[in-house]
């Protein structure tokens, strides 16, 4: 079995804009692709689990996202990291459905450990919010870090993941 690096999106990936969806606005965070290739080094599969309620919302397409997620993960080859796959939920239970892929629920969690025959007890999540970390915890992941893109938490274990990366490579 394999274990993986869950990653929310907005907020840990790029910085946080409401229902982002242009890739001029995107602005990937200082420090992701050094934590994303230290753990692609240690053997985990990279994978992003976002709620996109923009989607639900009309404020963009399936499509916008898909056209944006491609150039994302392209950037992420552009430098050697593999991003095995990218799962969202495009609703929200206010607009169209309560369903269970939307974050604290752990059904995007819970697809790519089927899809990807994963060990969740050995993964890890980054979120930046607590949903995130619940969504996490629901699907049997106990190693979790709430990272603050602000930075104001210096003290959080994602936080200080990037520092000391950053450390090491300067």
């Amino acid at each position: 079995m394999k274990k993986a690096l869950f990653l929310d999106r907005d907020g840990v990936i790029n910085v946080e804009k409401e229902y982002l969806y242009k890739r001029e606005d995107f602005e990937f965070i200082d420090g992701i692709f050094d934590l994303c290739k230290h753990y692609q080094d240690l053997g985990y599969i990279i994978i992003i689990v976002t709620n996109q309620s923009g989607i639900a919302r009309r404020y963009y397409s399936e499509e916008d996202f898909e056209l944006l997620t491609d150039w994302m993960i392209q950037e992420f080859k552009k430098r050697n990291i593999d991003i095995a796959k990218v799962y969202h939920c495009p609703h929200h239970p206010d607009i169209n459905i309560k369903c269970s892929c939307r974050k604290p629920e752990p059904g995007m969690i819970l697809e790519a450990q089927k899809e990807f025959n994963l060990d969740l007890t050995h993964s890890v999540m980054i979120g930046d919010k607590e949903r995130d970390i619940e969504a996490a915890i629901n699907a049997g992941i106990s190693e979790t870090y709430l990272f603050d893109e602000s930075k104001k938490n210096k003290n959080s274990k994602a936080a200080k993941i990037i520092n000391k990366l950053d450390e090491i490579w300067k």
